[in-house]
């Protein structure tokens, strides 16, 4: 009988360890859906930013989660503009809206909430069921998928990780000074890391990539490598 379990790559790591762009990459070359969960966080920050709401109420951030339609889906030809995927809430197309500095600060800010996490935990989860997936973010290889066949823990210095960031906000055309930046890396991994729940943290069985003086192709064809070597076990 043919084996139909689909399989699920999680992928956790700090900010601009190259999550999104790597899984993206491996995802393109496996056939896989991509989802970054870190773009339903922002999503979150976004409507509360959007509808005046503070960043730090708990129970109006979620209700706003909980009434709005989150879809993600691997860019269509119309929609290659340099994207890694496209979100779209409530029918409109976001993917570039919430990409900007003040919501990636205030993405950290509404994921500390458990009511939050508990909500888009289960989108996400719902996302994978039935399908092979490539899903990165923060808490993917133990809350989102724990039974996942491949964990990956992508991580890099944060001075390396600040200046990608930096690079990517100057070709979007955003005026930020790199010591901005690696501050703003520092902040986001202070908060990740010590959250109450679901921290930033990488498990025993997580196989830890340090992405720092590796090429983006490098680490997609050992990821590649890897998933094709359990596949065909």
């Amino acid at each position: 009988m043919t084996n139909i379990t689909p399989f699920h790559l999680a992928i956790d790591g700090p900010v601009a360890a190259g999550k999104g762009t790597v899984s993206r990459l491996a995802a393109d070359r496996l056939g896989f859906l991509y989802v970054d969960t870190g773009a339903m966080y922002r999503v979150a920050a976004y409507l509360a930013i959007e509808a005046g709401v503070d960043l730090t109420d708990e129970a109006a951030v979620t209700e706003l989660v909980a009434i709005s339609a989150i879809e993600m889906h691997n860019p269509l030809e119309a929609e290659k503009d340099g994207r890694l995927t496209t979100v779209i809430v409530d029918g409109e197309d976001v993917s570039w809206k919430i990409r900007t500095e003040a919501i990636s600060a205030g993405s950290s800010k509404v994921a500390a909430h458990p009511k939050v996490r508990e909500i888009l935990v289960k989108k996400q989860q719902a996302i994978a069921e039935g399908q092979d997936v490539v899903m990165e973010g923060r808490d993917i290889t133990y809350r989102v998928l724990p039974e996942a066949q491949l964990k990956i823990f992508l991580t890099g210095s944060d001075i390396i990780r600040a200046k990608r960031r930096h690079l990517q906000l100057l070709t979007r055309g955003e005026d930020i000074s790199y010591e901005d930046v690696l501050q703003g890396i520092k902040q986001r991994d202070e908060q990740d890391l010590h959250r109450t729940t679901d921290p930033l943290k990488k498990i025993p069985e997580a196989w830890e990539i340090d992405t720092s003086e590796l090429s983006i192709e490098q680490v997609v064809d050992m990821i590649v490598s890897r998933v094709a070597v359990l596949r065909s076990l």
